[in-house]
């Protein structure tokens, strides 16, 4: 009977140990959540844009084809913890409170700030995912869900500038094209009738 009476004891001991109302986080964690959100609030100033992503459903080795992706297009992409990046985003003025829930991660860049939408959006379509983007920040502007989803659908930066400048240079290439076939009419008119002396 002492026995049972002690084991009782120990049991309701490590139950307010570990489920306690009254107990506090100690304060090497609440100085690391604070650091925590420091580094996320600084990373999400610094960034062109910032993409939580809903990652449910994705598979360890696509994860890493996906990580991958991100690094070669200069994008951080990390698992993020809810309420430590609704503090960080609020310390920047942006309101997430709606999105940031479930499984969260978020892709962010100082680069091309399509980046990020564009490869989560081709990655989901690529391999027919449930992933999808909850919403984001580009430029200082908030984007819904939908909006980043419509950045999927264009090329990169660096592709968009070619094409503007592929327009600009297409009237020069035209002139440049047709002032050479002019020189090459004229030129080519005197080997032409010296062939027929000849």
């Amino acid at each position: 009977m002492m026995l049972l009476v002690c084991l009782s004891v120990f049991w309701q001991e490590d139950i307010y140990f570990f489920g306690g109302e009254n107990t506090m986080p100690n304060a090497k964690v609440l100085e690391s959540k604070k650091a925590a959100v420091v580094a996320l609030s600084e990373k999400i100033k610094e960034a062109t844009s910032v993409v939580f992503v809903d990652y449910k459903g994705i598979t360890v080795a696509q994860d890493a084809d996906l990580r991958k992706q991100f690094r070669e297009a200069g994008v951080e992409y990390s698992v993020v913890k809810n309420t430590l990046t609704r503090f960080a985003t609020k310390e920047n003025g942006y309101d997430f409170d709606e999105v940031l829930n479930g499984t969260t991660a978020m892709a962010s860049t100082t680069g091309d700030p399509i980046a990020p939408a564009r490869i989560v959006c081709e990655f989901a379509k690529k391999n027919k995912l449930k992933m999808s983007i909850k919403g984001g920040v580009v430029e200082g502007s908030v984007l819904s869900a939908d909006q980043l989803n419509g950045f999927g659908e264009l090329p990169s930066k660096n592709a968009l500038v070619a094409q503007v400048l592929g327009t600009f240079l297409a009237p020069i290439s035209s002139l440049a094209f047709v002032l050479d076939q002019i020189r090459q009419q004229k030129d080519g008119s005197a080997p032409v009738a010296e062939a027929a002396e000849a």
